[in-house]
This record gives structure tokens, sequence and C-alpha cells, in this order.
């Protein structure tokens, strides 16, 4: 408690600063510094008006959230859950530059902390440690696997879900006649991207794979979402071997890290050139939205991405069908990594039982309906039977639906892995400074230095 407090008073003194910092927001779109990236999704300093007075301490409930897109949406639900209850929701939603872990400790310190609220990952879910209610008891906690669980027990319920794994145009998969459930090994992808490869004209492809690893901008990608299919693919979501394992001092698993090796030099192989070493994300996105590649090395979140900024360029290419394929680089690998990229969290010192019941609520058909088709969320939750219009939604489910899928350790991976340390190895590896075994002993290496070990 010590360690919180502390915490809490470094941010009560910050806190003036908060509308201009940056960083703390957690969101669940992941574009090129959002989301799944770990950093906020809205450009700018936001934060909506409160959908009503009142405060935890009175009737009714408080929920900070820290997605600014969907605040007209939650509101919405806010006013069909007071007109189906009589209990009152108040909204706070906050974005882009807002420091949002510093604004909650500081309401802390005011006695003013909301019911629920949300948070990011491990770093976030620290900051209140013994503070939150324990949720493994709701119905909803048994429907999903992208719950957030630590020591304190239930404490985070996901509302969307975003995945990693290798993204595709079934368009291009199907006139090349590669079925990509046939993708379940090495030896089945270097076939595959060869058979593509001597297609490229026919095609309209610039190359068989978008894989970019420019280590500024970019490192995310690689050093954490690349990297985490390491760490996860083909594991049980409870499976922590590689990440127990790295975080003992940085270790590797040399057998399974090389065959991991192996398949990013295939990537490598079949890549766009002119981009994979210094390319940007928006170049990247809009390549594959235009059909120019056949795969590419992003997750889910892309989909909002080509359905609205690259709308244009999408529509051209055909509107093509989506899907993604597991880093299958040991034969038999079979899932893909998903998660919810934050959480909200139920201050256990606030209205507890109603901000429960609430989150219960938000599960139910006609709320998850608002959520899905209105939000444009992918449900976590395996009773839902909405399916959101992006792109990768089906796909994401039908993982979910098989039980095939894969956690997301490397949120809990030691801060500035990706973006001081391998995030840079992947860059190196790409222009061959290094053939595979030097990168398994580099990664080794800068691992190793950043924990430590």
């Amino acid at each position: 408690m010590k360690k919180l407090f502390a915490l809490l008073l470094a941010g009560a003194m910050a806190l003036s600063l908060a509308a201009c910092g940056g960083g703390g927001g957690t969101s669940a779109g992941g574009s090129s510094a959002g989301g799944a990236a770990g950093g906020s999704g809205s450009g700018g300093s936001s934060a909506s008006t409160p959908s009503g007075g009142g405060s935890s301490s009175g009737e009714g409930i408080r929920l900070v959230n820290g997605k600014i897109e969907i605040d007209a949406q939650l509101k919405k639900l806010a006013q069909m859950y007071e007109e189906e209850t009589g209990t009152h929701v108040e909204i706070e939603s906050m974005g882009g530059g807002i420091d949002i872990q510093g604004t909650l400790k500081g309401y802390y310190q005011a006695a003013n902390m909301p019911d629920i609220f949300v948070n990011g990952g491990d770093t976030d879910f620290a900051n209140w440690k013994g503070l939150l209610a324990d949720m493994s008891g709701e119905a909803w906690a048994s429907d999903t696997d992208s719950a957030y669980v630590n020591e304190d027990g239930t404490v985070g319920f996901p509302y969307t879900v975003e995945a990693v794994g290798l993204a595709y145009n079934a368009d291009i998969l199907e006139k090349a006649g590669v079925d990509p459930a046939t993708l379940t090994g090495p030896q089945a992808f270097a076939d595959a991207f060869a058979k593509i490869d001597g297609m490229k004209d026919e095609l309209g492809l610039t190359a068989v794979v978008g894989y970019y690893t420019e280590p500024v901008n970019l490192y995310w990608s690689t050093g954490n979402h690349v990297f985490a299919n390491y760490e996860d693919a083909g594991l049980s979501r409870d499976d922590t071997t590689y990440f127990d394992l790295l975080s003992d001092g940085g270790k590797l698993d040399e057998a399974r890290f090389t065959k991991f090796a192996e398949f990013v030099a295939l990537l490598q192989q079949y890549a766009d050139n002119s981009n994979m070493i210094s390319g940007t994300y928006d170049q990247q996105i809009l390549n594959f939205a235009s059909g120019k590649y056949a795969f590419v090395t992003q997750g889910s979140w892309i989909g909002a991405t080509m359905t609205s900024d690259d709308a244009e360029q999408y529509a051209a290419a055909g509107n093509f069908k989506v899907g993604m394929v597991p880093y299958a680089f040991e034969d038999g690998i079979d899932t893909i990594l998903t998660n919810s990229p934050s959480w909200w969290a139920v201050y256990k010192d606030g209205n507890v039982d109603a901000a429960k019941a609430f989150l219960q609520w938000l599960t139910t058909d006609e709320a998850q309906e608002v959520l899905v088709m209105e939000a444009g969320f992918i449900s976590p939750f395996k009773s839902c039977t909405y399916v959101a219009t992006d792109p990768f939604a089906q796909t994401i489910i039908d993982y979910q639906n098989a039980g095939k899928t894969s956690a997301w350790h490397w949120l809990g991976n030691k801060e500035g892995l990706a973006q001081n340390y391998t995030g840079q190895v992947f860059n190196d590896f790409a222009p061959g400074k290094m053939d595979t075994a030097g990168f398994v002993k580099v990664m080794q290496q800068v691992c190793a230095s950043c924990y430590g070990g």
C-alpha cells in the first residue's frame, strides 16, 4: 500500500499537467499508436461531458471510459439501463492526450473515485492492487476468455476483443488456389508463399507479405505483436511457460525461438523490400487494403482503418474478404492470440453491487446489439449472437468458438522491451545484417540485458 500511495501522491502532484500529458490513455483501437500497441487511440486531449449528475457515493454509478469515440453509444446504453432499472449511470469519457491513470489517481486523492474505470494492462492494474472488486462470481466471467485476472481475482471486464495473427486477403488466396486451412506449419507456408510469389503479376501483387520493421514508430508491431507469437502461439490461454522464462532474467527457449526466427526469415524472404525496413504503418495498411499484399503482419484493428481512412482503395480492390491464420512456425500451431486491449474495473469501496449489475447487463442481447452493431466492437462474450461489420469480426468469432485462441502475455513483458530492444533487432535482421543464428543470439543478449539477466 505504501507504494500505491506514493504513486497516487505523485499522480496528484502531476494532475495539473494531465491534459497535455500523453501515453496514459487506453483504447480498444489498435492503430499505429493505439490500443493493442499500448497507447491512446485518439489524437489530442479530449473528454466528454458527463451524462448526468450524481457520484459514486449517491444513487447510481459513475463509469470512466477511455475510448472517447464510443461516448455517444455508452450514454445511450446508460439511458436504456436507467429506463429499465431506475439506476442512473454517469458516463465520463476520456481520450487522446489525457493521462487517464494520472487523472484517476487525482480522483482517489480527492475521494472522488468512479465506481467503474478503465485499465489498460498490468501496469495500470498494478496501480490499484487491493482496491478492486473481485468479479469471479459474475455470470459473464464464465462466458469469455478475455477477462483480466490477477492475484485479486477477476478484476477486469472485457468489452471488446482484438486478435494478433497473420492477416490475409481471402480473395487472393482463393485465386491462387491456396486454402488457408492448410497453413498449419512452416513448410506449408513456404510452399504457399512460393506459389503466390510466382503469380504476383497475375494477382496484381507488389509482394506476398506486407512485413514492416521500422524500429522507431513500428517497434510495437514487431517487438510486441510478432514477438508475442513466440511467447504464446499454440499454447492454452493459461500456459505461461515462455513468458515465465522471459521474466526470469530475459531467457529464451533456444529451440522454440530458433523455429520462430526461421519463420520470420520466411516472412522477410517474401516481403515488400521497398518498405520492409522503413515503411510506415499507414503505408502497410493502405497497401494491404489496396490488394497489393496477400498477407500482412498486423492485427484485427486494421479492419477499422481499411473501412474508414482507406475505404476508397479498399472498395476499388473489391472490398475483399479477409481472414487470419496462426503464425505456425512449428507444425500444429493452430491458435491466434486474442484479448481485450483494455478492461473496466470496479472500485471496491464504491457502489459495488450496482456496478457489477450494470456490467452484467452489458452482456445482455439488447446491450450487445449497441456495443457490436453501433460501437463496432467484436464481442468477447461467447453468448453474443451479433457480428460486427468489421472485416475481421467473423474470423475472430470462429476462432473463439472453436477454442483456438492463446493469450496476450506480452502485455506483462518488461516495460521498454519492445521499444528499446526487440524492435530494433527485428529491423536489423530484416536487411540481412545477420543470419538466423545471429538473430537468435542477439535477441537472447538484448532480452537478458533488458531484464538484467
